[in-house]
């Protein structure tokens, strides 16, 4: 509903705002309160003001709403600059969506290191995704990178019995590479897994597809991105 929303007209307000003064609340905590009645009790994950236009930046459910101060409209769209041609609302969701590399617990991922491996990525995958499987032939590609894999099953229960058996494997990388690029699949598997936890911080951190890349400075990426992107990405990274 959100996402077909391009212009509301929202009339005056017959809103109550419980029964604190409206002296006393900030103009964010009004549009907050606002924002949640008239669009049926969604929450709203927080109000910002914008340097442009005087428009406040309404976010929830991982998308950007805007609205006036006095909220007589809400919109849904991007916002250009029109001098750089940059889209401020992309730029912006990028910056909501960082996940901080130090908050990844690495040690429910399975590492592989090729050349210097000085380089880092993280992936969240499914081995029955057929987009991880193309993106995993150009992440072949790409030398000196220490690549981090959750392994994330979430098209079905075959994935998980899959993802089982790589982790259970004497050689999670190797037996990861084998699936992915040639579809051998491993002898399945019994050891304790990662794999719960990993939905779980996937659910956290709103990861709804694979593949979906983390960079070392925190910018997400989903989808799968051939080398040349996934080089360029990983310099403007740094690492």
């Amino acid at each position: 509903m959100l996402k077909r929303l391009i212009l509301l007209t929202l009339l005056a307000p017959a809103f109550a705002l419980a029964a604190e003064p409206a002296g006393k609340l900030t103009t964010e905590t009004i549009i907050k309160r606002m924002v949640e009645s008239r669009l049926g009790g969604v929450k709203v994950e927080a109000v910002a003001k914008t340097p442009y236009l005087g428009l406040y930046e309404v976010r929830l459910d991982g998308e950007i709403l805007y609205t006036d101060e006095k909220m007589n409209y809400l919109f849904s769209g991007n916002i250009i600059d029109a001098k750089t041609m940059q889209n401020i609302t992309e730029k912006r969701l990028r910056e909501l969506s960082a996940v901080k590399w130090e908050n990844l617990p690495l040690d429910a991922a399975f590492k592989t290191v090729r050349g210097n491996g000085k380089r880092t990525l993280a992936i969240f995958s499914d081995p029955n995704c057929p987009y991880c499987k193309r993106f995993e032939k150009d992440l072949a590609k790409v030398d000196d990178i220490t690549v981090y894999t959750f392994l994330y099953p979430i098209l079905s229960q075959d994935s998980h019995e899959k993802s089982k058996a790589v982790w259970c494997s004497a050689d999670k990388s190797k037996a990861w590479s084998e699936l992915m690029l040639n579809g051998t699949v491993p002898a399945a598997g019994r050891c304790d897994t990662p794999i719960e936890k990993n939905l779980e911080l996937g659910r956290k951190y709103r990861v709804s597809g694979t593949p979906t890349l983390i960079f070392a400075n925190g910018e997400r990426v989903p989808g799968a991105i051939p080398a040349e992107q996934i080089e360029k990405l990983l310099a403007q990274n740094g690492k």
